[in-house]
């Protein structure tokens, strides 16, 4: 049966761990060739040898999304490694710093903050969207957060990021939508990953008044970022879906 995403080619970052690996291994699995990206490379050759099993086609390219030059040298490995074709660019990749109070935030927090989570999706879009305007379509999928929704203790910094994120999108989507390219941003909630292991019991308590009473899986974030690649999303533009339980929607702060 043929995949959602078949005969596609898609740059995930940060896609060796957490919510990026699961959407990479969905991706293959719809039919797309994916480029994990990520700054261990033991990391990245079991995500590669994981699709594989699988049946599905990756390879991996390290990259360090913190340096300018990182993300431009990543923009032309993928480049070359696709013939000049990235179709979809997932923005997965974030630096967290959360649980510090904002007076207690310095520059280098606030640097490497912003660098992973804006300018290195800046960047990349700068590098790879100009080919898919020639080519009148393309795709990209921001993995933003329900923190650049609401306001959240601890997580000014980290929550400031993800709304610029997410107000990217709808600019992006004004600037190119015309043009072929769809910008969507899919906004987790807390979630079910490897980092989040030893914050289950202060995640739970986040989550214990939404309507689901539980934690986001990574599955299920990723299963509205294949959505939002494919062409059953031809029609959304510069939306941002919250996988989060419905947490958004009833509280409206934590």
């Amino acid at each position: 049966m043929a995949g959602r995403l078949d005969g596609r080619t898609a740059l995930v970052t940060g896609s060796t761990s957490g919510i990026g690996r699961v959407i990479a291994t969905a991706y293959a699995a719809e039919g797309a060739y994916v480029i994990v990206t990520g700054r261990r490379v033991d990391e990245g050759g079991k995500r590669v040898a994981e699709i594989a099993e699988a049946g599905g086609r990756a390879t991996f390219v390290p990259a360090d999304l913190r340096d300018g030059e990182g993300v431009a040298a990543l923009a032309r490995t993928a480049l070359a490694a696709t013939d000049g074709r990235i179709d979809i660019l997932v923005n997965n990749a974030a630096a967290l710093v959360g649980g510090r109070a904002s007076t207690e935030t310095d520059e280098r927090m606030i640097d490497r903050v912003l660098a992973t989570n804006v300018k290195a999706p800046l960047l990349l879009a700068s590098a790879l969207v100009p080919p898919m305007l020639d080519r009148g379509e393309g795709v990209i999928v921001n993995v933003g957060s329900i923190n650049g929704m609401i306001g959240m203790n601890g997580a000014a910094l980290y929550g400031a990021s993800k709304a610029a994120l997410h107000s990217l999108t709808k600019s992006w989507s004004a600037e190119w939508g015309r043009r072929g390219v769809r910008v969507n941003t899919v906004a987790p909630g807390p979630t079910e990953t490897e980092w989040n292991e030893g914050l289950r019991d202060q995640l739970k308590r986040l989550v214990d008044t939404s309507p689901s009473g539980r934690l986001s899986g990574a599955a299920e974030v990723a299963a509205v970022a294949v959505f939002l690649a494919s062409g059953d999303a031809s029609h959304l533009h510069g939306v941002t879906i919250p996988v989060d339980g419905g947490m958004t929607a009833v509280r409206g702060f934590i």
